[in-house]
């Protein structure tokens, strides 16, 4: 009965992020058939492992372009999702205040999308609120919650992916991915800004199991010939 439960449990931890595979299928289906913003902001969810509100929140100058850093300082808050009545609140523990690393792909995206975005604030400058936001509609307002979200399932549809994927699914995908590039878990906690790590624990936990049988597999493979050797 034990095993059972430990495999229902891995099977919902597996629900909670996408493998490596598939977070490549999604956001080469982004690439080619997104609209503006939809790749930097499923890339950047991905790779920094941020939380959707922190990621709308995000201005221009919380990025440090010489030193490959993001700092995050605020997250977005607007339960009726109407654009004119969002709030920008202070995160809601000390860890979640932090500055991060980020890959240089993301540098040169974010490059790339600044200058995008100046051309749409000098051809919309009559009603361009302009605030300074990464993440901005056409009209300079940040864009909401709900708009990531209905943009990644249509994205989905386009895909493979059978999972009930949201835009924290991403969060929980750059753990995986970090487990896998063998980062300390302390070090995970610290870049995630968590207080409580159990959902990290369990992706940890559920990747190791997975990067120990692979491990198994390849030293089997190596010591073929000997183990033939061994047997006959």
């Amino acid at each position: 009965m034990a095993v059972f439960k430990d495999l229902e449990k891995d099977n919902s931890i597996v629900q909670k992020y996408l493998e490596k595979e598939e977070l490549e299928e999604l956001l080469t289906v982004t690439k080619n058939e997104g609209l503006e913003g939809d790749l930097l902001a499923f890339t950047m969810l991905a790779y920094t492992g941020l939380r959707v509100g922190e990621l709308v929140a995000l201005k221009w100058n919380d990025i440090d372009f010489d030193n490959h850093t993001l700092r995050v300082i605020r997250t977005y808050y607007n339960p009726t999702n109407n654009k004119l009545k969002y709030q920008l609140l202070t995160p809601k523990t000390k860890t979640s205040r932090r500055i991060i690393s980020i890959d240089e792909l993301l540098i040169k995206m974010l490059r790339i999308y600044s200058n995008e975005q100046n051309k749409i604030k000098k051809e919309n400058k009559p009603f361009y609120h302009d605030k300074n936001f990464i993440f901005a509609t056409n009209e300079g307002f940040p864009k909401t919650l709900k708009a990531i979200s209905i943009r990644l399932q249509r994205l989905l549809k386009k895909t493979t992916i059978e999972k009930a994927i949201t835009p924290h699914s991403f969060r929980h995908t750059h753990t995986s991915l970090l487990i896998e590039a063998d980062v300390h878990i302390k070090e995970i906690q610290e870049r995630l800004g968590h207080a409580d790590i159990q959902t990290t624990m369990d992706i940890y936990a559920h990747m190791t199991k997975n990067i120990k049988r692979e491990s198994s597999k390849k030293f089997s493979n190596l010591m073929n010939d000997l183990s033939k050797a061994i047997i006959d």
